[in-house]
C-alpha cells in the first residue's frame, strides 16, 4: 500500500514576503500525517493561531514527492 504523508511545520520568517526563516533552531514541527486532509486541518490551525502574526507561516511538504515510488524499495524503506 503507497502511503502519501505530509509533514506540517512552521516558523518566522524573516520577511513576509519571501520564504526563508528567521531561525531554522525555532521551527515548529506540527507533525506528519497520513493524508493531506489531517495535514491541511493541523495546518489551518495552526495558521489561524498564528494570524495576528505577519511573520509567522506555516506550510505542508509533501513527503511522499521526495521518493521515487516506482522504484523498489530498500529493505529498511519497507514498514509493513
Amino acid at each position: 500500500m503507497t502511503q502519501r504523508l505530509h509533514l506540517v511545520f512552521g516558523g518566522e520568517l524573516t520577511d513576509p514576503a519571501r520564504n526563508v526563516f528567521k531561525n531554522i533552531e525555532d521551527l515548529h514541527i506540527v507533525g506528519i500525517f497520513p493524508n493531506y486532509a489531517t495535514a491541511y486541518d493541523a495546518w489551518k490551525n495552526e495558521a489561524q493561531r498564528t494570524v495576528d502574526n505577519a511573520h509567522m507561516r506555516y506550510f505542508i511538504a509533501h513527503l511522499h514527492k521526495l521518493r521515487d515510488e516506482q522504484s523498489a524499495a530498500s529493505p529498511t524503506e519497507e514498514l509493513g
